[in-house]
């Protein structure tokens, strides 16, 4: 089993023995043994082949598809990329954490990888679907996660900019998920004056955490009159 660690706010120190998988290219260094294989379908989540090439459909299609790799042997390994910061979050049997796709590091091989819809970011470059890593394990497991810039965590109930929102722990069923506020909707944002705030993620779940970090993808659709 590896364990998870952030090293020097920018790597992540995974050190082990055991497998896990982790994003394709962000080894930095190692001490030790280790093999590492591109994953040309993805996990099969206990499905074999056809598992494998569902989740890559899903994935695909939703636009949460990234190419990862396996990582197996026995030492000290360092991955990181572009001097992004790293987040640790640990989860309980159970324990949901929704991602976006190009800001997962590394997770183990006893969590399912797939994709939920959440059906409310099409207000923002978010998206419509998240990465979802569930533990199915009886013990607890970790996740690391890259942010633009050092992050927030925050415990919900929270309010936060859906372009800004990296991760957040939900529960298997979907509770946690953000509902979208939209208090500051006008008519002005039909054309582009407003103050770029018209939208937010509202997380009110008790407990949860939330991570948002200080860089914001940019949106999707931007119509102005000058």
């Amino acid at each position: 089993m590896f364990k998870f660690n952030v090293e020097e706010e920018l790597c992540c120190k995974i050190e082990g023995t055991g497998k896990f998988i982790a994003k394709k290219g962000t080894m930095v260094a190692y001490k030790g043994n280790f093999k590492f294989d591109k994953m040309l379908l993805g996990p099969d989540n206990g499905g074999g082949v056809m598992g494998s090439l569902l989740g890559l459909a899903k994935r695909t299609l939703t636009g949460e598809n990234i190419e990862l790799m396996t990582v197996e042997g026995s030492g000290i390994i360092y991955l990181a990329k572009n001097a992004y910061h790293v987040s640790v979050f640990e989860l309980e049997p159970g324990d949901c954490l929704s991602v976006e796709s190009e800001n997962l590091l590394a997770f183990p091989t006893d969590l399912k990888y797939d994709v939920r819809l959440i059906g409310s970011g099409v207000l923002s470059q978010k998206g419509l679907a998240s990465t979802v890593l569930t533990n199915i394990s009886n013990q607890l497991q970790q996740v690391a996660v890259m942010t633009d810039g050092n992050p927030l965590m925050l415990e919900a109930p929270c309010v936060v900019d859906p372009d800004a929102v990296v991760a957040w722990t939900s529960s298997s069923n979907g509770g946690g998920d953000p509902s979208v506020s939209m208090n500051n909707f006008s008519w002005k944002t039909a054309i582009g004056q407003t103050s770029g705030e018209s939208y937010q993620f509202q997380f009110n779940q008790t407990g949860q955490m939330v991570l948002v970090q200080p860089s914001e993808r940019l949106s999707g659709l931007k119509i102005s009159v000058d």
